[in-house]
Formats: C-alpha cells, sequence, structure tokens
C-alpha cells in the first residue's frame, strides 16, 4: 500500500498549482512564472535544494577557485580602510550561496589589520537549504555570522555590501512589439496539450512600464522582444538608503550587458544543462542577464557614486589574480599547477567567464573610488 510520502512529489505539485492558476486567473507573466519556480516554499528551486557545486546543477565562480573570494576579501578590506576603518563594519552578501565566498574573502581579510575584528557578517539568504550550507561552510567563521531574508533587515551602519550572480536571479518580464506596440509576454498552457507551459502574448504595456526601456529599444520593429527588469528598482532603494544613512560601497558581479540590447535572455539550467524554462518548474535555475546599464543608471538617480562596468577578466586581473595564481602555483605540484591555470583561465578568459561577467559598484557620495573600477562615464 503506498505511503502518503509516496504521493508527495513536490516538483509536481507545483506544477499543476501553476496550471490552475493560469486556468483561474489566465496567463502569468514571466516574473510571476520565475517567483514560483524558484521561491516556492514546498518545492521552489532556491527554496529546497543546493543546487551549486560541479555534482549540482551549476558552478559558480567561488566554487571553480578560492583566489576569487580572496581577491573579493582584499578588495573589501581596501574599501573599508578608505571609509576611515569603521567599527564595527557590516559585511553584508546577497545571495550568499554555499558561503564558499565568504569563508574565502574571511581568510582573505586578515592580511588587513583590525578589519576582522571590525566586521559583522550577515548573509542575505532566501533558501533555507543553502543556509543550511552556508552555517556548515562557516561553522568555525573567526567573526560573527547572521542571516537576513531581506537587505533591509541587515543590521545598520557602515557598510561593504558584495553579491555574485545575485542580480541574474530577479525575476524578469518581458514584452515583445507587435504591430507597433509593446505587448508582454505571458506563460499560459499549450492549447494541443494543456499540461504544457508554452508562451504567449498578454496586455499591452502601460506607459509607466514603456517608459523603464532604455530610449534606444522603445521604438523597436515588429518581432522584438525586450526585457524588463521590475526587481532592480527596489534593490537599489535598499542599498542607496543605506549607502546614504551611513558610508559604504556596494559591489556586484554577474553575467549581463552593459548597453542596450534586444533578445531573450532567460534560461534555465539542470545538471549543468541548458533545457527549456517552461518544463520543469521548481526543478531547473531559471536566471537572466543582468542590465548593468539600467541598474548603473537607476544607481545615479538615487544619488550614488557608481563604477564600473569592465569585464570580470579585466577586474580580477587588475586586483592580482595572476599573481596570486603564481603564488599558489609554487606551493603544489605539477598537476595542481595545471588546475590553476585551468582555474584562472575559466575565471578571466575572454571566451569563459572574463568577458560575460561584468563587475559594478556603487559608493556612498565622496568615498574614493574603488579598487580596480573606474568612475562609470555619461
Amino acid at each position: 500500500m503506498a505511503s502518503d510520502a509516496d504521493d508527495f512529489r513536490p516538483l509536481e505539485m507545483l506544477a499543476a498549482r501553476l496550471r490552475e492558476r493560469i486556468r483561474t486567473e489566465g496567463p502569468l507573466s514571466v516574473a510571476a512564472f520565475m517567483g514560483e519556480a524558484l521561491f516556492d516554499p514546498m518545492a521552489g528551486f532556491y527554496a529546497t535544494k543546493d543546487p551549486l557545486g560541479a555534482a549540482n546543477d551549476f558552478i559558480t565562480a567561488p566554487e571553480i577557485s578560492q583566489m576569487f573570494g580572496e581577491l573579493l576579501g582584499l578588495w573589501t578590506a581596501e574599501v573599508w580602510g578608505q571609509m576611515g576603518a569603521p567599527a564595527p563594519v557590516q559585511l553584508i552578501e546577497l545571495g550568499p550561496g554555499t558561503g564558499r565566498m565568504m569563508s574565502d574573502m574571511l581568510r582573505a581579510g586578515r592580511a588587513m589589520p583590525g578589519f576582522l575584528e571590525a566586521c559583522d557578517v550577515t548573509l542575505v539568504e532566501a533558501s533555507p537549504a543553502l543556509k543550511m550550507v552556508q552555517g556548515e561552510t562557516l561553522s568555525r567563521a573567526p567573526v560573527p555570522v547572521r542571516w537576513a531574508k531581506q537587505l533591509e533587515a541587515a543590521a545598520k551602519g557602515p557598510c561593504v555590501i558584495v553579491s555574485n550572480e545575485f542580480l541574474d536571479c530577479l525575476p524578469i518580464r518581458q514584452a515583445v512589439r507587435v504591430d507597433g506596440r509593446w505587448r508582454e509576454r505571458v506563460v499560459g498552457l499549450d492549447p494541443e496539450n494543456p499540461a504544457r507551459f508554452a508562451f504567449g502574448l498578454g496586455p499591452v504595456l502601460s506607459e509607466a512600464d514603456i517608459e523603464t526601456l532604455p530610449d534606444a529599444l522603445r521604438t523597436a520593429s515588429d518581432g522584438t522582444l525586450v526585457e524588463l527588469r521590475p526587481g532592480d528598482g527596489p534593490l537599489v532603494e535598499a542599498v542607496a538608503a543605506r549607502l546614504h544613512a551611513a558610508p559604504g560601497y556596494a559591489l556586484f558581479i554577474d553575467y549581463g550587458s552593459d548597453s542596450p540590447e534586444f533578445g531573450d535572455t532567460l534560461q534555465a539550467i539542470c545538471k549543468h544543462e541548458k533545457i527549456d524554462p517552461l518544463d520543469q518548474p521548481g526543478g531547473a535555475d531559471l536566471t537572466a542577464w543582468a542590465a548593468f546599464d539600467r541598474l548603473g543608471a537607476l544607481a545615479r538617480e538615487a544619488g550614488l557614486d557608481v563604477y564600473g562596468a569592465p569585464g570580470q577578466g579585466a577586474f580580477l586581473t587588475g586586483l592580482g589574480i595572476e599573481q596570486r595564481a603564481a603564488a599558489l602555483a609554487r606551493t603544489v605540484g605539477e598537476a595542481g599547477r595545471g588546475r590553476l591555470m585551468r582555474q584562472l583561465e575559466r575565471l578571466t578568459g575572454a571566451d569563459e567567464m572574463g568577458d560575460l561577467f561584468k563587475v559594478m559598484a556603487f559608493a556612498s557620495p565622496g568615498l574614493s573610488p574603488p579598487p580596480g573600477l573606474d568612475r562609470l562615464k555619461g
């Protein structure tokens, strides 16, 4: 006789709930579909599993090499000094993954006298599963570590905010140009197979939505697809509130574009393979390119100083990753040196993560420029 546990299939139940919602409420925006697929408390991708690492769904820069987190740790300690070395300083990470990056950052931070003694760490994390992994990774951290569900809940005061592959997880909306008007791209049910999800066209965008598009994209030809990022505004507002209330910096590293672009960047990754974004809600990571041009514009409108956005390769090279790799290579055998060189290429190579990933920083007005980044032009 089957038990209740045998009948509990969270992904199937999530798909069923989404289908029923579409039947009763109508098609969903891409943002609503992403939000349910990623954060549903019973079956959402981030809410229920640890997707990081070579054996899971995808691998991020901190998991590729310790050098990534170490250099960010030195960067953080340097900007802390530029702020006047306040104590305490809140070191806040958005979307901290397994906690590996923060662990590497804190190890490298020992090089700056007084830095670790001043640090309080807050990890902003929505996933209970990842929170458990982070707790294990940082169980011996040399500083206090706390968790918060949102940035606004982190302790007040001078801060350095860091994030890697956080922006790409914010839900997006999409719109398609049809007969000279922008219409929302929505997720409904396939009329030929109602068990499957399918993209369709929804209502015409409001004038307020159209005004969020860069000028260069507003009058595109029919058939053009653009993406709107409704989560960017609230994020910048939250960061700006902190950086105006007390001195601080915020660093964002993610894959994306630094200029307005057309096209569909929504993708789903499951076990390191790309799949249809609508096929496995809750079973695959849904992400989209960050729009650094839009992010920088919002930050400047909020009164922040903005720096960037070079490729990750140029940024890490400027911070000394080649020298760090050479130093590590002297401590390992031939096989280890080969592995280090592969890691270096993965992080900085133009055909790997070096150009696709961009780096941007915000700063409280009047602070010195952060290492490795120039003032954003325009």
